[in-house]
């Protein structure tokens, strides 16, 4: 018999902090404007929060990136959950990711036209690059990133949690810093990301452990026009 509300395990069974890391929904893929929500996007969002919804969450603080498309799905997993977005963190923004395959392959507009897996490849090769050079870009985006959660962390009273909405960058930059994952894990983490996925991280007094990553077995379905929920671009 499918679990009703009333008997969905929690989201933790411990009192200290947890912060949910939701990836925004699909983005724009291809467009013009990438920094927007897919319609299947806004409906992967709201699967989200409604999944927070049954995952009893304490006192949320909703926290998100700057780019549209975090905030937007912020906007509607919050109105999912019952939580309004309540502070805008650039910390949590995602790296430009077309603007770092582009100046890996030497040309402005090389991005133009690639396929989501092409990209991928692409974006692999310039991200080992980044972290074997030691690449600023890279280094001060990973380290701002964990500087946000660790504040986020130290604000939340003990019987609180927080969700952060951001992208598939930074979540493996952090959960790799967290585990002390090499390059490859890093790369490995954000090339698997899926789309309105969960990683949780818990606030302890050994400071911050990571106990789950990538979970997307809410978005198991179909959308409301049939195409699968599961994308990772």
């Amino acid at each position: 018999r499918a679990a009703g509300p009333s008997s969905r395990p929690r989201l933790l069974g411990v009192r200290v902090p947890a912060i949910v890391l939701l990836r925004h929904g699909q983005a724009s893929f291809g467009s013009a404007d990438y920094d927007q929500l897919s319609d299947l996007g806004r409906e992967q969002a709201a699967v989200a929060g409604r999944e927070l919804a049954l995952r009893g969450l304490r006192s949320p603080v909703l926290v998100s990136g700057a780019l549209s498309r975090q905030r937007e799905t912020a906007m509607i997993a919050g109105a999912e959950f019952g939580t309004e977005l309540s502070v805008i963190d650039s910390r949590f923004d995602e790296f430009d990711a077309h603007g770092a395959v582009e100046e890996h392959l030497g040309r402005a507009g090389a991005t133009t036209g690639m396929t989501s897996a092409e990209f991928q490849t692409h974006l692999d090769q310039a991200m080992a690059q980044w972290m074997a050079e030691g690449d600023p870009v890279w280094t001060v985006f990973a380290a701002e990133a964990l500087a946000g959660l660790s504040e986020l962390a130290q604000s939340l009273p003990r019987g609180t949690d927080a969700v952060v909405v951001t992208s598939a960058g930074v979540t493996a930059a952090l959960v790799g810093a967290l585990l002390h994952a090499g390059p490859e894990g890093v790369i490995s983490m954000n090339r698997v990301s899926i789309n309105a996925s969960m990683s949780t991280v818990v606030s302890g007094s050994r400071g911050l452990s990571v106990i789950s990553f990538n979970d997307h077995a809410h978005l198991r379905g179909e959308s409301a026009a049939g195409h699968s929920l599961l994308t990772n671009r």
